[in-house]
């Protein structure tokens, strides 16, 4: 859309939105109106966003615990953080932590929410609420009379330590780890509103970026099942490379950056994509998330499109096992080759470390003999099956495989290239179509090495079974199945 001659105008709606379901938006409009009295008029997709983070619940809690927006560099999305900052310090006296990544950041963010309440003459009655104004370098911090308060830190492993807040925004989420979130999210466990927000602000992160938990907040915006997350995002598809992208630059700009033509313009866009790179434009002014940090691990429609039926007979047969990360559980899964056709992958079991592991142990003993191969990995639990099996007579060395890191990284990469490919095929299995509707991809290393993640509370255990069952079916050379059948499930 343009407006004059040489004024190209954004898109003031995200492509992916999520907001919670809310009845009461009158805080929303109260900041709005607010804000406009001190000079800062929100363009509509700022509204949009306030929309999502102040909606209130018919009991009059806040609909959204938790909320995010991730938009292009220079779009503004600090002038949202000010609106909303300011309405909850002046009108409802709550108690703030704002935090960055670089000090800078922090310090800036203080100095522009600092003006408003510094200015006797511009803003008297702003200037009368105040208590006090802290500029030490490192302890910033706006405090009102009516008890409300923003303070401004930047982030490290105890930076939470000592805070008790109502709202803890977190800007440069990118950049944000599970370490320092953990440190964080103590602050305000116990809001002295008992109806505490955290709000993430950032953009798609790079690759010496942190990255997880804005990764893996983003994963839970984009499948949409979050009841209590607000979720806002200028970008272009997951599935678009990076050469389209560049290609059609000119077309998405105005899709990927609301304040095009009110804060940015198409000029100052072109002469970006003359000084970065192809990818690092895409990231920085298209919004792309890099498939290696959070976004859909697998295609739904290419695993989809792969089930087929297994293989009858004269199929080489690898079981895989997997142990999760926290110990907590195991899965096993089996893989058949056969001389001709896409490997066949089958999930058989996954449960809870509690029940103990004897039914693994017995399983795999009975079919072990016709086996190609057992490959296991997880830092739990591997140590014991492995004495266990041999106990109980599965004694060929060259039978049990423990994968190196660099296996486990071929193993994942091969899979995603099967299921792309159409090389692989399974059946109707729910529970592992689950876990591969939800799973993202976890970075490993600094070459480009990913793993299989899961979103807070999920699994992906079973899937890692099957990518292990799978790989162990392609490289191995061992075949004793090949004259007998195929080994019974």
């Amino acid at each position: 859309m343009s407006s004059g001659s040489d004024v190209t105008l954004g898109s003031q709606q995200p492509r992916v939105s999520l907001h919670p379901a809310a009845e009461d938006f009158a805080d929303a409009v109260e900041a709005v109106e607010l804000a406009a009295n001190y000079g800062l008029v929100p363009d509509p997709w700022q509204e949009h966003v306030l929309r999502g983070w102040m909606g209130r619940k018919r009991d009059g809690s806040l609909a959204a615990g938790r909320c995010g927006v991730a938009v292009p560099r220079q779009n503004g999305k600090n002038g949202s953080v000010e609106i909303v900052q300011l309405h909850k310090m002046v009108m409802q006296g709550r108690r703030i932590l704002h935090t960055a990544h670089e000090v800078k950041t922090a310090r800036k963010a203080f100095q522009r929410l600092a003006s408003f309440f510094e200015n006797e003459r511009k803003y008297p009655e702003l200037a009368e609420l105040v208590k006090e104004v802290r500029r030490t370098n490192g302890q910033e911090a706006i405090v009102l009379l009516n008890g409300a308060s923003v303070e401004f830190v930047a982030r490290s492993r105890g930076s939470g330590r000592g805070y008790t807040v109502d709202d803890l925004f977190c800007d440069e989420a990118q950049e944000l780890t599970d370490e320092q979130l953990e440190a964080l999210l103590p602050t305000i466990a116990a809001a002295p509103s008992q109806d505490p927000q955290i709000v993430f602000l950032g953009t798609p992160p790079g690759e010496n970026a942190a990255g997880e938990v804005f990764a893996r907040v983003r994963a839970e915006g984009v499948l949409g099942r979050d009841k209590r997350l607000a979720w806002d995002e200028w970008s272009i598809p997951d599935e678009m490379t990076v050469a389209e992208a560049v290609k059609r630059w000119r077309e998405l700009a105005p899709l990927t950056n609301p304040a095009l033509g009110f804060r940015l313009r198409m000029t100052t866009v072109e002469d970006e994509l003359k000084a970065m790179s192809g990818e690092g434009f895409c990231r920085e002014r298209l919004g792309r998330w890099d498939s290696i940090a959070g976004n859909a691990a697998i295609s739904w429609d290419a695993w989809n499109d792969s089930r087929g039926s297994q293989p009858v007979s004269d199929a080489r047969t690898v079981f895989g096992v997997k142990f999760t990360v926290d110990g907590s559980g195991v899965a096993l899964a089996a893989a058949r080759r056969p001389v001709d056709g896409p490997v066949y992958v089958e999930a058989i079991r996954q449960a809870n470390l509690g029940e103990g592991t004897q039914w693994l142990v017995d399983w795999l003993s009975e079919r072990h003999q016709r086996a190609a191969q057992i490959v296991i990995d997880g830092k739990a639990g591997v140590g014991y099956l492995v004495n266990a099996l041999r106990e109980a007579g599965v004694r060929n060395k060259r039978l049990v495989l423990l994968p190196t890191l660099d296996q486990i990284l071929s193993a994942h990469s091969m899979f995603e290239q099967a299921v792309t490919m159409g090389l692989l095929s399974h059946g109707d299995q729910p529970e592992l179509d689950d876990q591969v509707r939800a799973a993202l991809k976890r970075k490993i290393g600094t070459s480009g090495g990913f793993g299989w993640d899961a979103p807070d509370g999920g699994s992906v255990a079973m899937l890692d079974a099957v990518t292990l069952a799978h790989w162990g079916a392609k490289t191995t050379k061992r075949n004793p199945g090949r004259s007998g059948g195929a080994v019974v499930l």
